[in-house]
């Protein structure tokens, strides 16, 4: 965050772009619970956005995190049209897909989403190296994956402005682009995505962003995820973003958590070995020599351990509704506080795998809660506040509803 109230990337270029505050909103989300400085980040790029074609999509997913964690409709209601242009629809070719390599990419499309340069193109990874050897053709799977997404986004800005007919109409234009991901894009043979129309080749990459955008078919799930975790860490830090999200989506809590405490030389752990005290720009200086020693992508870590392993996250606008969900794996203890509009959320708990798990939660006034436990076993025992309580089993884990105040949850066998 610069001294002007907005998002840069880094000290080498000192600028905003999309892809960087994809990673660095969410992160200041879990400890400041001042909003407008994103906000106005957004706003500003709406009107001078950067060159890669995702990155301008990016702008309907954050500003839909925005209200959901604000609560304040305010910009939805200004720029709506902004938003709807940047979901980038206008590139839509027959086959219900995007693509800016089709002719549709002309002076006056980039215009209309405020592009002042020509040199307009899919990135999927920065450096380029570290896209997994993706292969670019006419019709990009991560493209299509986060264009699905932002119209998924825009339904719901649509229904919150009461603009019923937009409503249905991303709905509908959503579910065709995901029918035709998982008809042209995902390979029969393997069960997972190519990089795109035209190639075989199946990158971290292209599994990762249909995965954090809740795209694949439930039976590929497990398969997609031997592949995923065969890859390691095969993207930039950039792209741990979305490789950590559609892993604990997926409820993979062991490789979320392998990945979090790695000391391997893609790792948050060399960051700091590195010599750094801020997130880098890249895994290593090998992997990028003239990095940021400070750059706001290099720190999905920082949300990811509040969203995703300790599992806080507003289901409603304004955190009216909050889910609790964490995913410790084998880790033992671990305590923490989020802010949200609403005042703090405090988390601890108690791990012992198998056995027992004993979580500690303070919500805020006028916020309820849905709290996800782990199902530790086929039998066991569930109380609340040392009284037993109703529940609901969801696949491995067993929900409960709470209103606000301190509450103690505990399962054991």
């Amino acid at each position: 965050l610069s001294f002007l109230g907005i998002f840069v990337d880094g000290d080498r270029e000192r600028i905003p772009y999309e892809g960087d505050i994809i990673v660095g909103q969410p992160t200041r989300y879990a400890v400041d619970r001042r909003y407008e400085f994103t906000r106005y980040s957004l706003e500003y790029l709406i009107y001078s956005p950067t060159w890669p074609t995702e990155w301008a999509i990016q702008e309907v997913l954050m500003i839909g995190d925005d209200y959901l964690y604000s609560g304040n409709p305010a910009s939805l209601r200004r720029y709506y049209e902004e938003w709807k242009m940047k979901t980038l629809a206008g590139l839509t070719e027959t086959n219900g897909l995007i693509s800016t390599r089709t002719g549709k990419l002309t002076l006056e499309f980039l215009r209309s989403i405020h592009y002042k340069g020509k040199d307009f193109r899919d990135i999927v990874d920065w450096p380029p190296k570290e896209s997994d050897g993706y292969v670019f053709t006419d019709y990009n799977t991560v493209v299509n994956a986060y264009h699905y997404k932002a119209l998924r986004v825009m339904s719901a800005i649509a229904g919150v402005l009461g603009k019923a007919q937009d409503q249905v109409q991303f709905a509908k234009d959503a579910q065709r682009v995901k029918d035709q991901i998982n008809k042209l894009l995902l390979d029969p043979k393997t069960g997972l995505y190519r990089d795109g129309v035209g190639t075989d080749h199946s990158s971290l990459h292209a599994n990762i962003y249909p995965l954090a955008f809740d795209i694949v078919p439930e039976k590929n799930r497990w398969k997609m995820l031997d592949f995923i975790r065969s890859r390691g860490m095969a993207g930039s830090v950039y792209t741990s973003q979305a490789l950590l999200d559609g892993i604990y989506n997926a409820n993979d809590a062991a490789y979320g958590l392998q990945l979090l405490s790695s000391t391997d030389d893609r790792s948050w752990y060399n960051m700091i070995r590195a010599g750094s005290t801020i997130s880098l720009e890249a895994w290593d200086n090998k992997y990028k020599p003239n990095q940021d020693w400070n750059h706001i992508w290099g720190a999905a870590a920082g949300n990811i351990i509040a969203r995703k392993l300790m599992g806080i996250e507003p289901l409603e606008p304004g955190f009216k509704k909050i889910r609790i969900k964490p995913q410790p794996a084998t880790l033992g203890q671990a305590e923490i506080q989020v802010p949200s509009v609403r005042g703090n959320i405090r988390v601890s708990f108690d791990n012992q795998p198998g056995e027992r798990f004993s979580l500690l939660v303070e919500i805020p006034a006028n916020s309820v809660a849905e709290v996800w436990l782990p199902k530790i076993a086929t039998n066991y025992k569930l109380t609340v506040d040392n009284v037993a309580a109703k529940r609901r089993v969801d696949g491995n884990f067993v929900t409960v509803n709470i209103g606000s105040g301190k509450h103690r949850l505990e399962i054991e066998k």
